[in-house]
């Protein structure tokens, strides 16, 4: 949760995990409470907690609106342009405290959520745990997890309002405080998640690879991270990383995205999927002078935990009926499936469908000759070079790339 504040001049930049050190900060005005490297985790340290206790109390007691953020936000938190019809009525169903009070940016909506088991990364106070709330319908069930108790206070104000509002007979959310790090220490078991959302919060954490291999735990075989970050094209140096502004920007936590995907590979996910991408430019003069010519991008990516056997390359054919996309279901950047129309996948793809939540919706065809693995583009510099950038990537709008600055900046929950 990173963010400027108004009068009282606050620059919050902290949890920060980069190759062989951590660092940590918060600035007061001219004032640093800690801006130096340690040799444990954040979370763990007496220096992490002191962090984790002044941005709780910005959050929990200095904000009260997102309009007392200090910058005009980068992108409107509100923008439903190209989102189906049943995902822009139910965030208009979301009260509107947990709007008003909700720090993230933009939206992180996968397709086919109904009945399912979500987890948000990051909550706040529960916007997206809502909306999800009403796309998974009475029968699925939704936890955002936090660390604020404030904003966590507003989340669990309204679990009965919304209740009533779509017509259930029980809540399907819970608020849990806890650490993205730490979902065990959080009572979150193993296998449990069909899907889970996070909107620019893994950036922000201490310690990535112990995200990504809990997200791992507590998804289902064939579940889905499906999450929006900020990545730069190659390891940042040092003087960046301990760039006191550029953390508050979200742009001095970003990971490489080839280091992201070894970590995330490694850990045992499928190949980073790309579902979008554009260009973070760093405008201001004297933050472009300290940057020189590393670039960011803001990316969402999704990544499947798939069974340790894949099942063969085949042909297939999307039935339709996934609400919001039944005729063309747009699975990344280089797979879109039209109703009735077989497609030749490759093994790792097939596995995806078969063993997903899509699977229900697809039908599967043997072919005699089996197809090579895909050489998957996960470069996003790379892919905005060959597609251009999409105007679906997190602070973008539907007629303009994402041109302002960070994926965090400056909304995060």
């Amino acid at each position: 949760m990173v963010c400027k504040g108004t009068s009282l001049n606050v620059e919050v930049g902290f949890l920060y995990s980069f190759t062989g050190e951590l660092y940590c900060g918060l600035r007061l005005g001219s004032r640093t409470l800690v801006a130096s490297p340690v040799n444990m985790s954040c979370c763990d340290s007496v220096d992490g907690k002191r962090v984790l206790d002044d941005v709780k109390d910005y959050y929990g007691k200095r904000l009260k609106k997102s309009d007392d953020l200090r910058i005009p936000t980068a992108c409107s938190t509100q923008q439903t342009a190209g989102v189906p019809l049943a995902v822009r009525a139910a965030i208009g169903e979301v009260h509107d405290e947990v709007v008003t009070r909700y720090y993230g940016c933009g939206l992180i909506t996968p397709e086919h959520v109904d009945g399912c088991k979500v987890l948000d990364l990051g909550s706040g106070t529960g916007r997206d745990v809502y909306m999800l709330s009403k796309l998974v319908g009475e029968k699925g069930f939704v936890t955002g997890v936090d660390m604020t108790d404030e904003q966590l206070e507003i989340a669990n104000k309204y679990v009965s309002y919304h209740t009533e509002k779509f017509g259930y007979t029980k809540p399907n959310v819970e608020f849990i405080k806890g650490y993205i790090e730490k979902l065990g220490e959080a009572g979150l078991k193993d296998n449990t998640y069909d899907i889970i959302v996070s909107n620019c919060v893994v950036n922000l954490s201490p310690d990535k690879k112990a995200v990504l291999t809990e997200a791992h735990r507590v998804l289902k075989t064939g579940g889905e991270l499906y999450f929006s970050d900020m990545y730069a094209d190659r390891d940042l140096p040092e003087d960046i990383r301990k760039h006191q502004v550029l953390w508050g920007e979200c742009f001095a936590g970003a990971l490489s995205w080839k280091e992201f995907a070894e970590i995330s590979t490694k850990i045992g996910f499928s190949q980073p999927r790309i579902v979008s991408a554009s260009l973070s430019p760093i405008e201001d003069p004297e933050l472009k002078a300290v940057v020189g010519d590393y670039q960011f991008a803001s990316v969402t990516y999704r990544l499947f935990k798939l069974p340790a056997t894949k099942d063969e390359s085949c042909e297939a054919v999307y039935n339709g009926g996934i609400s919001g996309w039944e005729d063309t279901l747009k699975l990344d950047y280089n797979h879109t499936f039209k109703r009735s129309e077989a497609v030749g996948v490759d093994s790792e793809l097939a596995t995806i469908l078969k063993h997903s939540r899509f699977a229900e919706k697809f039908q599967f065809e043997k072919i005699s000759d089996a197809l090579a693995d895909e050489d998957n583009l996960v470069d996003p510099f790379q892919y905005i070079s060959v597609h251009g950038q999409s105007p679906n990537a997190c602070c973008a709008s539907d007629d303009k790339p994402a041109t302002n600055g960070g994926c965090c900046k400056p909304t995060e929950k």
